[in-house]
């Protein structure tokens, strides 16, 4: 597969060839984003939220009132969770909301939101991203030229520092160096612009992959039928 590579101005900077492996999907699986999307978020939150329980309460243990003769309900505490000021029953406590998932259903979760902008057109390939001086004015109107508004940019192996500064408060453009790519942030942004050595990195790592028989019959559907020898002749 062949994409066109431009440069930051917008000029044609020849092609590349890109892996079907893993950015020639066409099957795109909804349920594999889904999965790695909750586990990512599920990850970062914090799980700190709580609440006091009986044993944590500062009121006092002393008993209310007599145990009999008052004709209501026997009580031993001012900390039960009917009275005012009391403790919550079974309220959150601190822990930790992440859960497990395969790093193989990771990997091919990656495959799939890349193959799904291609699929979508939404995938833009660049020469490299570096700027002489970190001016925002500047780069806001060269991505409002090029059209990259709800943008992830992954730069390569580091953020060339004078383009992380021009576009580090450029609202909804997100620049990120290889490390930084995730599921998340692809399908929530219009535009995925990769850079060659962005490019290189992500084949090195996920090019090495055997289709399911699901994505190998897609793959097979998907191709012209060969024509027979009478159809040939």
């Amino acid at each position: 597969m062949k994409l066109s590579v431009i440069k930051l101005d917008g000029k044609a900077a020849g092609d590349v060839e890109l892996s079907e492996a893993v950015f020639g999907i066409t099957d795109i699986r909804g349920d594999i984003l889904a999965r790695y999307v909750n586990w990512q978020l599920a990850k970062r939150r914090a799980g700190t939220h709580k609440v006091q329980t009986r044993n944590e309460n500062s009121r006092t243990g002393k008993k209310m009132y007599k145990q009999k003769g008052t004709g209501g309900a026997r009580h031993g505490s001012r900390r039960a969770p009917q009275f005012v000021g009391g403790s919550r029953a079974f309220g959150p406590v601190v822990r930790d909301h992440g859960f497990s998932l395969p790093k193989k259903v990771r990997a091919l979760a990656l495959r799939h939101a890349l193959s799904a902008k291609v699929v979508a057109g939404d995938l833009v390939i660049v020469d490299s991203l570096s700027l002489k001086d970190a001016k925002t004015a500047g780069l806001r109107e060269t991505l409002g030229k090029l059209g990259w508004t709800r943008t992830l940019i992954i730069a390569g192996p580091e953020v060339d520092t004078n383009f992380g500064l021009a576009a580090r408060n450029i609202p909804m453009v997100n620049v990120l160096p290889n490390a930084g790519l995730n599921v998340y942030d692809i399908l929530r942004a219009d535009k995925l612009v990769l850079t060659k050595a962005a490019i290189e990195a992500i084949e090195a790592t996920y090019k090495d992959y055997t289709p399911s028989r699901r994505e190998a019959e897609a793959a097979s559907a998907a191709k012209p039928a060969a024509k027979t020898k009478k159809e040939a002749a």
